[in-house]
């Protein structure tokens, strides 16, 4: 190959991890972004419950709004603005409920939807007596879209009993006692046959009759609270979910980076033949199986170099200039091993081709790391650190002399030695350093021990050890008393 073509197919390569990169770089930045805004959202959610409670306690309790049969109503009004609003906002979604608090036809407005609560158990009629008061004070409100918003107990027994025939509930309910009875399924029948009022008018509340009772509702709060902590947990793991690297994008990288090489292999093949003096119309069959060929061999090591740079960068901690290397080196030794079978080179040249081709990778490596630093536009600056880079080290490759190259392996050789020398070095100083503190520990551990007399003595060996003056140091009776009498 060509140096031309050469550079062009790195390039191309370096292109292709750069693209990865950037992909895996978005991704990671999403989650982070996802991140930073679920701590928003978390905070902004309790801050709802909290409120709500603040607002129960001094505007419903202490003011003792309601007396002491009407206050649970309030209560469960704004708990249900506060933990309405708190559940959108752990989704990161806009609070939309609102407390009216003018005694009027609507209690709470959720968005442009006028909703009235009504919380009340007596007579056994699941809010129902209390709608139909409403209902016939305010004939309109129903028809102009406003919903009545019971306990979710509540609504949920209208439906059972809603659904129950008369000859099942003469079966199922009771006729006394505890539970819904059959008078109970006679008087949801009878409301909901009045038609004044649809099963569609009516919506559960977020909260149960017994929750926003007076002497429950905080630890009602509480419990919301922490299965808002409980939800904003559930989220963040669906975030790192989707931060994770997956079969569909690495399908994607292996695809494009098959029609890249494709794409490239086949104009370089073109070119090589363009380069023999033959024009377009010129080409032979022989010709052009020779290019389909070679396109083929360049898709194939694409769609591999795509599919192993994207594993390489997302499955070990390996970048996406150093994995794009590690590709073509691979695919570089594997041809020159190819060549040692087919005896076209022996193994002084296998090994002196292979520790050149790991250099020039090494090189391209860093190049793209260079120039990304100095280019941070995606993509581009590996192209560019690539190109300059390698151009380079051509340059200088191709003036070394042979003189060069020895004292180049020279240094290389007392570079080794060196760090030999080093890691002994410093393998003997880890060795002092744990002997040093393992004494350090022990000296601690009598100085500190129970006993008193192996603490007096470990004391007195840890103050001689940090270098206290003997004078200053309290190792006879005589220095003791006279310290503590004198």
């Amino acid at each position: 190959m060509s140096d031309a073509a050469e550079l062009v197919t790195s390039t191309q390569e370096q292109a292709l991890a750069s693209w990865v990169s950037y992909l895996n770089q978005l991704r990671i930045d999403n989650l982070l972004s996802s991140l930073c805004r679920q701590d928003q959202n978390l905070q902004d959610a309790l801050t709802s419950v909290d409120e709500a409670m603040g607002r129960i306690d001094l505007e419903v309790v202490a003011a003792n709004r309601g007396g002491q049969r009407g206050m649970h109503g309030f209560i469960a009004e704004i708990a249900e603005v506060g933990i309405g609003n708190a559940r959108r906002l752990i989704a990161g979604h806009e609070a939309d409920y609102r407390w009216v608090n003018d005694n009027g036809p609507v209690d709470l407005m959720r968005g442009s939807v006028e909703i009235q609560q009504k919380f009340v158990a007596a007579g056994g009629r699941f809010s129902l007596s209390a709608i139909a008061e409403h209902s016939q004070k305010y004939p309109e409100y129903v028809p102009n879209g406003g919903m009545y918003q019971i306990p979710s107990d509540h609504f949920e027994m209208i439906q059972r009993m809603r659904a129950l025939s008369h000859g099942e509930a003469s079966k199922l309910l009771s006729r006394g006692g505890d539970g819904p009875s059959l008078r109970d399924w006679q008087r949801v029948q009878t409301f909901f046959q009045d038609g004044s009022v649809g099963i569609e008018s009516l919506e559960p509340s977020t909260l149960r009759y017994d929750e926003v009772q007076r002497d429950v509702y905080a630890s009602t709060m509480a419990a919301e609270k922490d299965s808002l902590r409980a939800t904003d947990r559930s989220l963040r793991d669906d975030a790192h979910q989707l931060s994770r690297p997956t079969l569909r994008e690495g399908g994607t990288v292996a695809f494009t980076a098959a029609a890249t090489a494709g794409g490239t292999a086949f104009v370089l093949a073109v070119f090589a033949k363009r380069r023999e003096g033959k024009r377009l119309n010129e080409f032979s069959g022989q010709d052009w199986q020779d290019i389909a060929a070679d396109t083929g061999v360049g898709i194939g090591k694409g769609g591999v170099r795509g599919l192993s740079i994207y594993a390489l960068t997302n499955f070990t901690a390996t970048s996406a200039a150093v994995a794009s290397s590690i590709v073509a080196t691979s695919f570089s030794i594997a041809e020159q091993a190819n060549k040692l079978r087919r005896d076209e080179i022996d193994e002084l040249e296998f090994i002196e081709n292979s520790e050149l081709i790991a250099l020039e990778a090494a090189v391209r490596a860093l190049s793209c790391f260079v120039g990304q630093a100095a280019i941070p536009i995606p993509i581009l600056g590996a192209i560019i650190g690539n190109t300059v880079g390698t151009v380079m080290y051509k340059a200088v490759a191709s003036s070394l002399t042979k003189r060069d190259a020895a004292l180049i392996e020279r240094y290389l050789d007392e570079q080794r030695a060196l760090d030999e020398q080093l890691a002994t070095e410093y393998q003997a100083l880890l060795a002092k350093l744990d002997r040093g503190m393992s004494n350090y520990l022990g000296l601690l551990e009598r100085a500190f021990s129970p006993d008193v007399q192996v603490a007096l003595a470990g004391s007195v060996e840890l103050a001689v050890t940090l270098g206290v003056a003997s004078d200053e140091i309290l190792d006879s009776e005589d220095k003791i008393d006279a310290y503590f009498l004198d």
